[in-house]
């Protein structure tokens, strides 16, 4: 049977309620085919929600008119549900624009970057080549926040949990809200298995 994707306000309205109440972890449905798609609706909205739970320097925007870029570095499992939680969204007098990448090197102007699980054998390079750039770095796989990134995507059973290597995002000039930081486990170094 095939998965049905909600309405755009609906998708956005239920995440949104959902993460910003601030929950400790958020649920994944566990219903088989669905999974993976709501796994990852749910991921494209904690991206949206991080735009308004980080601030960046004033640097990393050239000017008053530069977009908060959300990018996307490799095969996209998100589909388009990124796309159609941010459309026509503003943060801080900001419009939000999607960007797919397949090169971490295109990658420099993005605010986010969400560094997909098919880059998993380059993660090392691709921290090492953002390593003290002022972009918050999000991924999945594993020892993703023992290697610099800045924000891990940890999937405990049917939760949704955040990892959040705050040294990293110090080092990158971002500050990461506190009620962001009540929602994850902060870790300095994660092992690598």
């Amino acid at each position: 049977m095939p998965v049905l994707m909600e309405p755009r306000g609906a998708i956005r309205g239920a995440l949104g309620v959902l993460l910003l109440a601030l929950f400790p972890c958020v649920a994944v449905p566990a219903d088989g085919a669905g999974k993976l798609v709501r796994e990852y609706d749910l991921k494209a909205a904690f991206l949206f929600n991080f735009a308004q739970f980080v601030e960046w320097p004033a640097d990393a925007f050239p000017d008053a008119d530069t977009p908060i870029t959300i990018c996307i570095l490799g095969d996209d499992p998100l589909g388009g549900s990124l796309d159609e939680i941010i459309a026509n969204e503003v943060v801080r007098n900001r419009r939000l624009v999607v960007r797919r990448y397949r090169a971490v090197e295109e990658s420099t102007a993005c605010h986010i970057l969400y560094v997909s699980p098919s880059e998993t054998a380059h993660v090392d390079q691709i921290l090492a080549y953002l390593n003290h750039r002022s972009i918050l770095t999000v991924g999945e796989t594993e020892g993703f926040s023992g290697r610099s990134g800045m924000i891990r995507f940890v999937v405990a059973g049917t939760k949704v949990r955040l990892r959040i290597n705050l040294e990293a995002a110090r080092a990158g000039r971002l500050t990461i809200s506190s009620k962001l930081l009540r929602l994850a486990e902060i870790v300095s170094a994660e092992p690598v298995r």
